[in-house]
């Protein structure tokens, strides 16, 4: 039709020119010389892109999503002249808290403090109507916290989904882990308290007026046949529980209280399955492998004033990115071996919140600006537009970036595949907010789904 083919063109155009950008002059001069059978050709691939894009779908199942490092293959739902529509197809409240949504097939999870509870939501993804809710008593704070009660409240840490037996698990402010059972109504199979079981102390001060604890932040993650846990106590920084008991199986060697950030972070090292945290004073690598699991690979110095190492940090292969403004106010490449840890480079450009995505030789993340840096060296090829604090993106399966800002911004820009040398926008979308958006954007089921600080959760889609 008219219209499918008015669309499969546009979206070529955009294809070719990012095409142009990767093979260079040569690509055009071609197409120019074949005249109409170039033009046969340009709607066949049209055909084929349109349906690529139409048809890849991917869940958000994690902290970070499907692959844990920000990279979808979901398109960006640009369609050459206009992006999402500025009527959310529903709207949700979920409770309070920066804790991030996740997305499995047409079913999404989201948690949320009211009335003293902590409740857990299963909304349907096409209509936002609740499919099922699971509430336990919690406080709005952790019983240790102190420090910016005005910036944060109820649980942060995001869920975590384990396909293999349909599990999801959280983790509250107040330490409480608890393993639902998604595919029985969300029904409790297990939990336990961190505190209570593992008498975690406060964090401590660091630097000048630097007393913070925001309680329990950073999101599980499963690993085999174990949930893994940043429990931050003198007996191990680490441990990992059985993921159908919850019986306690191991504790790092590593031990000392844990970071603020939102994700333990798989990594291999040299063959072996490692995790990777930023904790209140150092990046901490431990081993997952049988018989060796919890053992120190590597640590490497970098503590926060008021522990505010925030920003989960990025791998790529056994290479390793952390970033903290404050007193460090740079981003830090570092090659992990059995070794140790090596510093490959440090730039002067920092995250305060927003993860760091490395894509495609490239490395891009929103504080203030959307950033763009070198993989190999960390000098920065491009910044540009106003993103706040509060913030997170994604890499889009066509190669863009969705962004999440300041108290409601939603925006589109191009990656340095079509925009090599400067920050480009394409669009963007103002949702009213009162509230900081510190929870994740996701992108799933030709979706974006938005929250922010006090539970106002988003849908949005392409198109009337």
């Amino acid at each position: 039709s008219p219209v499918f083919q008015q669309a499969a063109s546009g979206r070529l155009q955009d294809q070719l020119m990012s095409w142009a950008v990767l093979q260079g002059n040569r690509t055009i001069n071609f197409l120019c010389l074949r005249g109409g059978f170039i033009m046969f050709l340009m709607r066949t691939i049209a055909l084929l892109l349109l349906c690529s894009q139409t048809c890849a779908a991917e869940d958000w199942p994690h902290w970070r999503g499907a692959d844990r490092r920000d990279v979808t293959v979901e398109a960006s739902l640009w369609d050459g002249t206009s992006w999402v529509n500025d009527q959310p197809m529903w709207t949700a409240a979920v409770g309070e808290g920066g804790t991030s949504p996740i997305v499995i097939g047409d079913r999404l999870y989201a948690m949320g403090w009211s009335n003293d509870q902590d409740t857990v939501f299963c909304l349907n993804t096409d209509t936002g109507k609740e499919i099922w809710k699971s509430s336990y008593r919690c406080p709005r704070y952790g019983r240790l916290a102190t420090g910016d009660e005005g910036l944060y409240s109820g649980p942060t840490s995001t869920p975590e989904y384990d396909a293999e037996t349909g599990f999801l698990y959280t983790l509250s402010c107040d330490g409480d882990l608890n393993c639902w059972d998604a595919k029985q109504q969300g029904s409790r199979r297990w939990h336990l308290n961190l505190y209570d079981n593992f008498h975690v102390a406060r964090r401590p001060k660091i630097g000048r007026s630097g007393l913070r604890d925001y309680g329990y932040t950073t999101s599980p993650l499963i690993h085999g046949n174990w949930v893994l846990i940043e429990v931050g106590a003198d007996s191990g920084a680490i441990m990992a529980f059985d993921k159908r008991t919850g019986q306690h199986v191991w504790s790092s060697d590593a031990t000392g209280p844990a970071g603020h950030t939102g994700g333990l972070v798989p990594i291999t090292v040299e063959g072996l399955p490692c995790v990777a945290v930023l904790t209140c004073y150092r990046l901490l690598i431990v081993r997952l492998d049988e018989g060796a699991a919890g053992k120190t690979v590597a640590e490497y110095e970098w503590t926060t004033n008021f522990v505010n190492n925030i920003a989960t940090p990025a791998v790529s292969e056994n290479f390793l990115l952390i970033t903290s403004a404050y007193n460090h106010n740079a981003i830090c490449k570092l090659k992990v071996t059995l070794s140790g840890i090596e510093k490959i480079w440090e730039q002067p450009f920092a995250s305060k919140v927003c993860s760091p995505i490395i894509h495609g030789g490239r490395v891009y993340w929103a504080w203030q600006k959307l950033h763009c840096l070198d993989w190999e060296t960390g000098s920065e090829l491009w910044s540009g537009g106003q993103f706040g604090d509060a913030g997170s993106c994604i890499i889009t399966g066509d190669d863009r970036l969705i962004i999440w800002s300041g108290r409601g911004t939603l925006t589109l820009a191009e990656t340095a595949v079509r925009s090599p040398d400067a920050y480009q926008e394409r669009a963007h979308l103002d949702i009213r907010s009162r509230s900081d958006v510190w929870p994740h954007v996701v992108l799933a089921a030709g979706r974006i789904f938005c929250k922010d600080r006090d539970g106002h959760l988003h849908c949005l889609k392409s198109g009337p």
